[in-house]
């Protein structure tokens, strides 16, 4: 009969009431058969599957309201799992006919409990008569026996009824091959907790509720658990297992951990290893291909749809967006629409310790400046080694580089590669552990598999000690109360892909040595940081998106010591990655973004490499050094950051090199060292916008601020920007892009060591190109000062500058002012309406072989201006260039001299 006879909805109707053996055979007759067949998945596949009393919703424990992908599927994977203890070799086929003629065994059946026609009436009785995979039917009622009982043969115990009918109170101690129970409630005996053990065989649990009782297994002895429930403190415990698995099952309501994993897995192997080992990768390959349930579920990722794919910024898309926000955020005025001037005044802007640059002396200004507000003659300064970073647009969400997928990582990883491959030890797949102390505990080498589980309301979800290794994959871990997951003591792992996120403290805690491998996670909304690594420890941390966090994204401290790569950090309410107390670590290619403190914030002895890393759109500082804070910062891009680009709060140790800062809304570069507690004025000038706004106070900030891990209770009072560096060693500051940045370009401020500007290009900010205040000594040598919107270089301090170029700037070319002690050596110097070089007031030093060009053709002031009255400042052997009428300049490179990244320019001028 052939299917179209009918219409295909009557076959359905009537295919509906057909039992699973049936269907099958229906399938076998042809493809159009076995197609109509298949369609039934939503109405007779799922009425089969729900009315199996050995299994539950496919989805339970974890989503039990949501329809799995197939039903039929899951069927056949429950039935697969469900024979495993039968496949114990020859023991099953076992007949006196020859082996060429082998029948299977006839199974007996022995009912327990008040049944029609009569059964035995204890389980003990029972297990005594029955043979080798016998079944054992226990009726509804509570069995207890007094004292242990031992199974010496295979056998299946299962319960008749709904769940919970059938309830044990006995101990078991299994010492056959293989046994399976079914369908059962086991509460503790009188004399112990422990309700089942083997240390030998196999056991295979389906749809029980352990409350109250803990299950041992020892290896080389096996376990399979699948749809059952570990309540009221109930527990599994694996010593030395060489594996085992729990599948959708429930662990709730414990006082300690709910799994605990011990022990090295032993050599030996019992006959259901290889099974159970096939089982395993058939669960990793079905997790694999569908794995983005717990993502998926878990909560939208809002960087996009996709956990790891390219998107773009929320809020701040380019740099055009970042400049359009109506107002500065720093003074609260409204910004000049149209206007050239980024800064509407300087106060509050600016530090006004000492009066560094403020209004009041803009009449001053005034009459250093010539009347003619046109351009006058430019110079070029394509010619410097670092002008052709100019001329690059500033990245944008595009530029970002993209997060890698776990594949792309595994692909470039032997190590993480082997990792996700192995499969040994306990497996916990798809369970939910809740509402207790602990979930999984691993130590003292033991070795674990967690796949697609959740985590919720535990103390703590996974802690890994003692040189354990686990594979952690496609995860839920939130609502802990403490850390979700902890590593110590040597362990060692791959954490990849899981959704980490509102705990209580650190999402991942590394410390005292242990060396994880991190990769393509979401670690978010946290109550404190994202991932604390601190104690020795490592890692390796990849391809992960960290955001939302109460505290750093990234805390590292205590000689901690991470290589943190390619990952995305981003809306976090403190820094973006702190170092701290002598911590370490190897920063790269990251994107640290939109966070409300510090892109990067290194403090007390913090020595990390900063390496080609984005830091932008902040809303405080892109980089910020504190106290005894060290480390190389090097070829990052630091941009569009509402405060500075790097903030250093000394001329400390910290090493910067070839980084591209531009577009911060305050300085490019500041330097700031003194410590002054008693300036309330100065604090508020460097406390977050949110915080002024509501008016928040230090020690306020003090309780959710990054001092999670301050061991000495210590008051910090700028945090938004760091704490403050000192040191006898001097600040390095090398072939750095310092560019169109709103306020100074590179500002030191209050920093009595020296500090060494060598070979930077300072260029179209807002205000001074260099700014040094009194008190601090600098040196200034082969620089590039072009087209700054005040003065090239503003000195008040004591240093040298030496073989600079400065050309191009709105107001005075270099201006040495107060009572600074400079030299200024060898120049090639610039202004468009003001002075070359202004040498005010009471300066001691020397101004001497100097090459000053005149802007403007028909000005009538001096290049360079001195006081006549200063007898302690020598200007001698300077080189003044009036142009000819309409003339052209032309700077022919004669040399460039690169050394160790600095870049010193010899050039001379040719007047055609």
């Amino acid at each position: 009969m052939e299917v179209g006879s009918l219409p295909v909805e009557l076959w359905r109707l009537i295919l509906a009431f057909l039992p699973l053996p049936d269907l099958g055979r229906c399938c076998l007759v042809c493809r159009a058969w076995r197609e109509l067949v298949l369609s039934l998945d939503s109405t007779r596949w799922r009425q089969l599957c729900l009315g199996c009393p050995e299994c539950r919703h496919p989805n339970w424990p974890r989503r039990p309201h949501l329809p799995p992908v197939s039903w039929r599927e899951a069927l056949r994977q429950h039935a697969l799992a469900s024979r495993t203890w039968t496949q114990n070799g020859s023991d099953l086929h076992s007949s006196a006919c020859l082996h060429l003629f082998r029948r299977r065994k006839d199974r007996r059946v022995w009912h327990v409990g008040t049944v029609p026609g009569g059964g035995y009436e204890t389980l003990r009785g029972a297990l005594a008569a029955a043979g080798p995979y016998d079944k054992v039917v226990l009726h509804a009622g509570v069995y207890e026996e007094q004292v242990e009982v031992s199974l010496k043969v295979p056998v299946e115990i299962v319960g008749m009824g709904k769940l919970g009918d059938v309830s044990l109170l006995v101990s078991f101690d299994q010492q056959c091959p293989t046994a399976r129970l079914c369908n059962l409630v086991f509460m503790p005996a009188w004399f112990s907790p422990v309700v089942y053990k083997t240390s030998s065989g196999h056991v295979q649990l389906d749809n029980c509720n352990f409350e109250g009782c803990q299950l041992h297994i020892r290896g080389p002895g096996t376990c399979q658990a699948r749809f059952c429930s570990f309540a009221q403190g109930s527990s599994a415990h694996f010593l030395g297992v060489a594996i085992s698995l729990m599948d959708s099952c429930e662990f709730s309501g414990g006082d300690s951990a709910s799994v605990t994993v011990e022990g090295a897995p032993v050599s030996e192997r019992n006959w259901a290893f290889k099974h159970l080992v096939a089982l395993a990768k058939t669960f990793t390959m079905m997790t694999s291909n569908g794995s983005t349930e717990i993502s998926n579920q878990g909560g939208k990722d809002i960087m996009g749809a996709g956990s790891h794919g390219h998107t773009p910024l929320e809020g701040v898309n380019t740099m055009e967006d970042w400049n359009k926000q109506e107002v500065d955020w720093e003074t609260n005025w409204a910004k000049q629409k149209g206007g050239d001037s980024l800064l509407p005044s300087q106060d509050g802007t600016m530090i006004e310790e000492d009066g560094m640059e403020t209004s009041s002396e803009s009449s001053e200004e005034d009459d250093e400046q010539d009347g003619d507000k046109s351009t006058g003659l430019k110079l070029s300064y394509d010619q410097h080694g670092l002008a052709h970073l100019s001329k690059a647009d500033t990245p944008d969400s595009s530029a970002f580089p993209a997060l890698l997928n776990l594949s792309a990582e595994l692909q470039r990883d032997t190590e993480a590669r082997e990792l996700a491959a192995s499969v040994q030890g306990c497996l916990l797949r798809r369970c939910l552990l809740r509402d207790g102390k602990g979930g999984v505990h691993l130590c003292n080498h033991g070795q674990a598999r967690l796949e697609a589980n959740v985590f919720r309301g535990l103390n703590y979800a996974v802690r890994c000690i003692q040189n354990a290794k686990m594979v952690m994959l496609r995860n839920e871990v939130c609502g802990c109360k403490a850390s979700g997951v902890f590593l110590r003591l040597s362990a060692q792992g791959l954490i990849a892909e899981n959704n980490i996120h509102s705990n209580g403290e650190a999402g991942l805690d590394i410390r005292k040595g242990a060396n994880p491998i991190i990769l393509c996670n979401r670690i978010h909304s946290g109550l404190r940081s994202g991932i604390v690594v601190l104690g020795n420890g490592r890692g390796s941390i990849r391809s992960n998106q960290i955001y939302g966090n109460k505290e750093a994204g990234v805390y590292i401290l205590f000689n901690g010591n991470p290589v943190v790569s390619g990952n995305h950090i981003f809306q976090g309410l403190a820094a973006g990655i702190a170092v701290n107390e002598n911590g370490r670590g190897l920063i790269t290619e990251n994107v640290i973004r939109q966070n409300q403190w510090g892109g990067a914030d290194i403090r007390r002895g913090g020595d990390p490499v900063l390496r080609n890393n984005y830091i932008c759109y902040g809303y405080s500082d892109g980089v910020v050094v504190g106290e005894r804070g060290r480390g190389l910062i090097e070829g990052n891009h630091i941009y569009g950051n509402r405060g500075c680009g790097v903030w250093v709060m000394s001329s400390s140790l910290p090493q910067l090199i070839g980084n591209h800062i531009t577009h911060n809304r305050m300085y490019g570069l500041a330097v700031f060292c003194r410590k002054d507690t008693e300036s309330a004025v100065s604090r508020e000038g460097y406390r977050s916008l949110q915080e002024r706004e509501r008016g928040v106070g230090i020690g306020e900030r003090d309780r959710g601020g990054p001092e999670n891990f301050n061991e000495e209770g210590e008051l910090m009072a700028w945090e938004t920007v760091g704490v403050y560096v000192k040191s006898s060693e001097p600040l390095n500051v090398v072939a750095n892009m310092v560019n169109s940045n709103r306020g100074a370009g590179v500002s030191v401020i209050q920093s009595a060591q020296l500090t060494r500007l060598v070979g930077n290009c300072v260029l179209s900010n807002g205000w001074t190109g260099v700014a040094v205040d009194r008190e601090c000594r600098v040196e200034l040598r082969g620089n590039g000062v072009y087209g700054n919107n005040c003065h090239g270089v503003c000195f008040r301090g004591d240093g040298l500058i030496v073989e600079n170029d400065v050309v191009g700037n709105n107001a005075v070319g270099i201006r040495v002012m107060d009572s600074a002690d400079v030299k200024v050596l060898r120049n090639r110097v610039q202004a468009l309406r003001g002075y070359g070089i202004s040498v005010k007031e009471r300066v001691r030093g020397v101004v001497q072989e100097n090459l000053v060009y005149q802007g403007h053709s028909t000005s009538t002031k001096t290049t360079i201006r001195t006081n006549a009255q200063n007898l302690e400042c020598v200007v001698l052997n300077n080189s003044l260039l009036t142009p000819r009428t309409e003339p052209v300049l032309e700077i022919e490179d004669k040399q460039i001299q690169c050394t160790l990244g600095i870049v010193v320019l010899l050039a001379s001028a040719e007047i055609l």
